[in-house]
């Protein structure tokens, strides 16, 4: 079994080499600023129960348990900050080692920390939106409107639903993410797969396209998914600790070196 060193030697060594680096995210990677991951015991989905887009349109009820819910989440991650894997992301963009960061999460804490070519394929939980006329709000003005007490705020502009700028179970994915996320998997030669459980479709297909295109698989992710044989590095540790390392290795030495090419890493 290889050593931790060795992994994070292997892993930089494939970003020397690579031209085009993708890096896809899940909730695991935000877990280090403290948001829940929403399928852990104790998450969100175990707290409360799963409202689909279509029950959120049909029953006042549900739309405001579903608040209920997303006025839990705010507080979570209003108070986040980025950590060290959403830095190292930003690092390797601004090495131009990064050229697109797909992510499921919602939290935005991959700007804070510096991304631009983010790609949120479930939407933001920073802004509202009407679902009839399309107005859009900061997400903060909504959370007073529920710590007033009213969990079914409508539109002043035509009285429709308002509802978090994210994607429900139920909903469509937004069409031009999606196509851009595709094109990014499979445009890439090495593919980084941090803190997902790779449980969720389309999005667990992603690495899949990477593969089948070429490209290396690095999968940072604390428990398993289906797809870890398919991976050429695979880490149980922290995304911060492993993310951090590697962008130490190659800040060390950017390069490949000769130990590096004779032993085929």
């Amino acid at each position: 079994m290889t050593t931790f060193d060795e992994r994070i030697e292997r892993a930089a060594n494939f970003v020397r080499t690579a031209k085009r680096i993708v890096a896809f995210t899940g909730a695991g990677i935000s877990t280090e600023s403290g948001i829940s991951d929403f399928r852990s015991p104790g998450g969100v989905w175990d707290r409360y129960r799963i409202v689909t887009y279509q029950e959120f349109l049909a029953s006042r009820e549900a739309r405001e348990g579903y608040w209920k819910m997303k006025k839990e989440l705010y507080v979570e991650i209003a108070g986040a900050q980025p950590n060290r894997a959403h830095h190292s992301l930003a690092e390797l963009e601004r090495m131009g080692k990064l050229t697109c960061l797909i992510t499921q999460n919602i939290d935005g804490l991959h700007q804070e920390a510096g991304s631009r070519a983010v790609i949120e394929i479930h939407g933001t939980n920073r802004k509202a939106i009407c679902v009839r006329c399309g107005k859009q709000w900061p997400i903060a003005e909504i959370q007073s409107i529920l710590e007033s007490g009213n969990y079914d705020p409508r539109c002043d502009q035509c009285s429709g639903f308002i509802k978090p700028a994210t994607i429900s179970f139920g909903q469509a994915m937004p069409e031009r993410e999606m196509t851009l996320a595709y094109e990014c998997a499979m445009g890439c030669d090495l593919f980084f797969m941090i803190g997902s459980s790779l449980q969720v479709e389309p999005a667990a297909s992603l690495p899949r396209v990477a593969k089948r295109s070429g490209a290396d698989l690095v999968f940072v992710n604390r428990t398993e998914t289906p797809y870890d044989h398919m991976a050429s590095v695979l880490f149980r540790e922290s995304a911060g600790h492993v993310l951090d390392e590697i962008v130490r290795a190659l800040q060390r030495d950017p390069l490949p070196t000769r130990r590096d090419q004779q032993i085929g890493l």
